[in-house]
């Protein structure tokens, strides 16, 4: 089979604009199991949506944008329906930055053989198909980025503001979650920023420039500017879809700020889609009502969905998108806040 057959289907990314869940949400209210457990949820997100003080952070983990969930995080941006977003780095790098420089994710099958895509040079993602040589070259702009920047030690969030500034100087648009939230100046942070495609171009990087100067990603300065952004907004609220690094890394603030000598409330709102189980320990951090005895999340706004994200979070978002409270917020502009920080602490 040649490679061209393979790559036939492009993956379409679905729009929450484009149908209005609302009334499906509000039969399953009505309803048990899971589908109660949407409705709530819902409920509480577009609750987060209409108080005026409360911090939305949208924490991403799992293969969402290759799957097709990237414009629905595109649409939230560009609607005010999210102010922080902390998310693995494939989401982010190779997928989202992937897309924007003009690559695809193709639909296709897990009943493949998988020795014949490897020497193909095809990445499978479950029943989804990317080029390896195309994630080559996004990991060669990670590197030629970092190339062109002063040597130092950056936060992720301040190296994607660069990636984001990269893509608008270059006009590469492709409804790039990255571009749109430099725009926004929405902070993205990555926690685990070497655990994807830019991990590739910065170790190239640093490879080439071994002894000299170089550029570093510092994941402490993550966890401190998030902190600060803690600290500095009344009320927060989680929006995680999937768990892992950033589900652990948005909570952990509260404790972080509580460290520094900070008093801030817990957060106030949580939702979680999952598919994880808490039994084994596996659920990326424990239940959100674990979390409230460790000073995280704060009783009464909380509320895990256990379905598979593909499925739920478009239809949450979309409840959201159609309720309409986003009208009433403004963007923040955290990142101008946070570089304002740093000139300071200079």
């Amino acid at each position: 089979m040649m490679k061209e057959q393979l790559f036939k289907k492009e993956v379409q990314h679905i729009s929450i604009k484009s149908f209005n869940t609302i009334p499906i949400i509000e039969q399953f209210e009505k309803m048990a199991f899971q589908a109660k457990n949407l409705a709530r949820a819902s409920a509480i997100y577009d609750e987060m949506l209409s108080d005026k003080s409360c911090t939305i952070i949208l924490c991403l983990a799992g293969s969402l944008f290759s799957a097709g969930l990237k414009k629905v995080v595109y649409d939230m941006i560009n609607s005010n329906m999210l102010d922080v977003i902390v998310s693995t780095g494939a989401i982010i790098v190779d997928q989202d930055f992937f897309e924007a420089l003009g690559f695809k994710h193709y639909q296709g099958t897990h009943l493949i053989d998988d020795n014949m895509l490897m020497e193909k040079g095809i990445d499978r993602i479950y029943d989804t198909f990317i080029d390896e040589e195309e994630l080559r070259i996004c990991d060669m702009t990670v590197k030629d980025i970092a190339d062109k920047l002063t040597p130092g030690s950056y936060s992720s969030r301040e190296f994607i503001k660069i990636m984001g500034a990269y893509l608008e100087e270059k006009n590469k648009n492709h409804n790039s979650v990255v571009r749109a939230a430099y725009q926004k100046g929405i902070p993205i942070f990555v926690p685990a920023f070497s655990d994807c495609s830019a991990g590739f171009g910065l170790v190239y990087h640093q490879w080439k420039k071994e002894g000299g100067p170089r550029v570093t990603i510092d994941s402490v300065k993550d966890f401190l500017e998030l902190t600060r952004l803690k600290i500095a907004s009344k009320d927060t609220g989680l929006l995680m879809i999937g768990g892992g690094v950033p589900k652990n890394f948005a909570q952990d603030v509260t404790v972080a700020a509580d460290v520094l000598g900070e008093k801030v409330a817990m957060h106030k709102y949580a939702v979680q889609i999952t598919v994880a189980d808490e039994r084994d320990g596996g659920l990326s951090g424990s239940t959100l009502k674990e979390a409230h005895s460790w000073g995280k999340v704060d009783k009464g706004y909380e509320q895990i969905v256990f379905s598979e994200a593909t499925i739920t979070f478009p239809l949450l978002a979309s409840y959201a998108y159609h309720k309409g409270s986003w009208k009433k917020r403004s963007s923040r502009d955290f990142n101008n806040l946070l570089d304002k920080k740093r000139v300071n602490a200079k």
